[in-house]
């Protein structure tokens, strides 16, 4: 156990992990990204904390989390939406909060969207594995222990204090819906794709299955036939949308592998793959057509917003 002080995790919820914002350039050594499955939610709470937006922070999918602070520092909590409790009182999201040694802070479980971030000031001060912290369970690599977090380890940050808390106005605050589009980028291997069956995958709606996690999303519909099996193993960029023998659509997330052999149809926008990464089993998907330069377009958008957004001072 180490001797730094921080927050020791009193119970580790449903899968807990520290995450940057990913693992970048290490491709060629069979190493992919993880990271945040949420960015925009994760930006969030290091903005809310004064952090730069890649500090070390932790993902809650699920909930169940329940940490007990051994310092006196600066909290913020979020994306879905987990009821926070801090010394047992309910205290809002999208915001943050100043907290005192032996201060408990629990997050319960999601009534909508899957995964929560809670970040520090200055973040955990947790090693890097191939420049990254983000946490790998595949891999075994990142976090403290290349694992998910478990009870009574401790989470090393500095003491840090805050003349004031931010929040960010409840207006702007994201919805979390059951039902998302994605927008999508056709792949160069659309060819491959009858005209009618790529009109029957941006017409059709389809479900999240039971298999979902940051590896992928399994989804389940309307069968997508292709004009061959397979293709030869290569790269898979994230969002991509792969089309299996049993023709039910694969969307790779943060934890993908690295290469892949199936035929792909396209590439879901990272915008949107962020929103698929808050739904859980029973949402409901439908893809929308977009070019690269639409792309393009509506991550800079975004990014504007979310750079031109003002914070109040509680």
């Amino acid at each position: 156990m180490s001797s730094a002080l921080g927050f020791l995790i009193k119970q580790s919820g449903v899968l807990s992990l520290i995450q940057d914002q990913g693992r970048y350039g290490a491709f060629n050594i069979g190493l992919t990204n993880g990271g945040p499955m949420d960015l925009h939610a994760f930006h969030w709470a290091n903005r809310l904390c004064e952090n730069p937006l890649d500090t070390s922070a932790i993902e809650v999918s699920a909930g169940g989390l329940t940490l007990v602070a051994q310092l006196d520092t600066t909290i913020a909590v979020t994306g879905a939406t987990m009821p926070l409790t801090i010394n047992g009182q309910i205290k809002d999201l999208w915001r943050s909060h100043s907290i005192k040694a032996g201060d408990e802070i629990a997050l319960g479980f999601a009534n909508q969207g899957v995964r929560s971030y809670l970040a520090v000031a200055d973040g955990f001060t947790v090693t890097s594995s191939f420049g990254s912290t983000a946490t790998v369970c595949r891999e075994g690599i990142g976090g403290l222990t290349g694992d998910k977090l478990q009870v009574n380890d401790i989470l090393p940050c500095l003491s840090r204090t805050r003349k004031h808390n931010l929040v960010l106005n409840e207006k702007l605050w994201p919805e979390y819906n059951d039902e998302v589009i994605l927008h999508t980028i056709p792949s160069y291997q659309q060819h491959y794709f009858s005209p009618y069956q790529q009109r029957l995958f941006f017409s059709s709606e389809y479900q999240v299955s039971k298999h979902f996690d940051r590896m992928g999303y399994r989804l389940t519909g309307k069968k997508i036939a292709c004009d061959i099996d397979g293709v030869l193993s290569e790269g898979i960029c994230y969002g991509a949308v792969q089309i299996p023998a049993d023709g039910q659509p694969i969307v790779l997330m943060n934890d993908r592998q690295t290469i892949g052999g199936y035929p792909k149809i396209g590439a879901v926008s990272s915008i949107d793959a962020a929103k698929l990464g808050q739904l859980a089993q029973g949402g409901k998907v439908r893809f929308e057509p977009i070019s690269m330069e639409q792309a393009h377009n509506f991550y800079h958008l975004s990014l504007s917003r979310f750079n031109r957004t003002i914070l109040d001072v509680c």
